[in-house]
């Protein structure tokens, strides 16, 4: 199991929280080129679909990997979504430091906003699907979900 002396989670929850700012600053590079508002829908929703993936293979590390209890793997998820956040709002700040015309006075609220919109409901998430999977697996003990 993991502790406080053995931190295991945080190279992983690192790498998830690189995966985040990197598929969204991908797939909307990839969405600004598309010829068609069919093609920028599907780029976004590539993004969604690789960010979720992400978010399960994170979270099913964290519960059965690491065998971690459901609220310290919905707080290690969470806070890997919160920081890839708050890196794409640092990337979004650095865009328009320099875009006289797009700058807005209210960018720098990014840097809250991001991680606050997406660590909070990331941890909800986690939460419910944590206990949910820990109650199948009492139900169904025969059942091997590791």
């Amino acid at each position: 199991m993991d502790t406080p002396a053995n931190p295991r989670w945080l190279p992983v929850a690192m790498f998830f929280a690189f995966v985040y700012p990197v598929a969204g600053i991908a797939f909307a590079a990839l969405a600004g080129h598309s010829a068609s508002h069919a093609m920028l829908v599907t780029w976004r929703l590539a993004a969604w679909v690789v960010c979720a993936a992400a978010f399960a293979a994170h979270l099913g590390y964290e519960l059965f990997r690491l065998r971690s209890p459901s609220l310290r793997a919905a707080w290690h998820v969470s806070a890997a979504v919160a920081l890839g956040a708050f890196v794409l709002a640092v990337w979004v700040n650095i865009q328009h430091w320099g875009d006289s015309v797009h700058q807005s006075p209210l960018a720098p609220w990014a840097l809250v906003a991001f991680p606050a919109v997406t660590g909070v409901p990331a941890f909800v998430v986690a939460l419910v699907a944590g206990a949910g999977l820990a109650r199948i697996r009492r139900r169904h003990p025969d059942r091997h979900l590791t």
